[in-house]
């Protein structure tokens, strides 16, 4: 049996919490894991004047896969976000999250099985912003106006959008080879390329030449993104894999999360060419912290995926086997997935006592 060496970052608020029970799954599996532990998030900001230390990046680079829990972004420090450092200095360029459906979350809808595939570095998300006011921003707006491209407001705050034809290959170069992998059958190219001509435009033109790469392998359509929200509501099971640029990407994953009964279903996963990082969607929620009361479902079809990646194949169908019997039957279920079914938190576990429940079906 193969020993891996895994970083764990549990994150704060409820993070700690949802990474012992992902944990404990995971070790009753009996795969071989060493976990090695680093702390990122609100809680080490004291002690190293940042929430992510060099050292935990080191952490990722040497064992080349982590998995997290949700980190607070703290307020006021002029640090964005522990998630999007991460991506940034790892190159994570792929943000994956699958949405399918498990019977018993009260999802308003069934047979949902798709796959987001969000590109990570890029965009708006990029954050190459000139705040309202500031000598700089009057330079970028006078040069704007210039050059003939537009007129902005002098009162404005401006955040630019690249889109690159590196960044757009990439991303949907690893959707079609996903598809391939695993036997899907259709990639969708989500955009705004009839107003964006520029940005979206050309994110749409290198993913039709990419493509044509894997034409009757794996079909292809592209959709303006309003319409794919529309779409997702009205007829989820047209969809299969999605590809898109990194804020829709943000927001249809959200709604792709709706479809499967919220966040607390839904696993992600960072990956780049060297190293890949997984974390659940959803974020701390630090009114729930210390309480046993967090639904920890996505951080443990989260530590599926992980599995999966590590090649240990026959423990994630495990996992997800066993989260879907309990799930199904209704038992030992946290409040939340109680309230859904029920009305009523009656008879709601704890987060320990849901990842005792699962551990008993492995």
């Amino acid at each position: 049996m193969a020993k891996h060496t895994v970083t764990l970052i549990p994150g704060d608020g409820i993070g700690p919490e949802i990474t012992t029970a992902m944990r404990r799954v995971v070790e009753a599996t009996g795969v071989d894991i060493e976990w090695e532990i680093a702390d990122a998030g609100e809680h080490v900001m004291a002690e190293y004047g940042t929430p992510l230390p060099d050292h935990v990046i080191e952490s990722v680079r040497k064992n080349k896969v982590a998995i997290k829990g949700p980190v607070t972004t703290p307020v006021g420090t002029g640090f964005r976000s522990v998630n999007v450092a991460l991506r940034k200095a790892l190159d994570l360029y792929v943000n994956m999250r699958p949405a399918f459906s498990i019977p018993g979350t009260g999802a308003r809808y069934e047979n949902i099985d798709m796959v987001i595939v969000r590109e990570n570095t890029e965009d708006l998300y990029a954050g190459v912003e000139f705040e309202q006011g500031k000598p700089e921003t009057a330079e970028l707006i006078k040069f704007v106006a210039d050059h003939g491209a537009g007129t902005i407001r002098p009162d404005s705050g401006i955040s630019l959008k690249p889109i690159s034809i590196m960044g757009s290959e990439r991303i949907v170069r690893y959707a079609f080879e996903y598809a391939l992998a695993n036997g899907r059958k259709k990639v969708t190219a989500v955009h705004k390329a009839n107003i964006l001509k520029y940005s979206d435009g050309l994110y749409l033109d290198v993913a039709r030449k990419v493509a044509a790469e894997y034409e009757g392998r794996v079909d292809f359509e592209d959709r303006i993104v309003d319409m794919t929200c529309m779409g997702l509501v009205l007829y989820p099971e047209d969809f299969d894999v999605l590809v898109l640029p990194n804020l829709y990407g943000d927001i249809i994953s959200d709604l792709a999360a709706g479809l499967i009964g919220g966040l607390g279903m839904a696993p992600g996963a960072n990956i780049g060419a060297d190293c890949a990082v997984f974390e659940p969607v959803h974020g701390s929620a630090p009114k729930y912290t210390g309480k046993d009361m967090a639904n920890p479902t996505a951080e443990i079809l989260t530590a599926v995926l992980m599995l999966q990646h590590l090649g240990e194949h026959d423990a994630a169908e495990r996992i997800l086997a066993a989260v879907k019997t309990v799930l199904a039957e209704g038992t030992d279920v946290t409040y939340d997935i109680k309230r859904t079914n029920t009305g009523s938190t009656e008879g709601a576990v704890g987060t320990q006592a849901y990842a005792d429940a699962i551990i008993a079906k492995l």
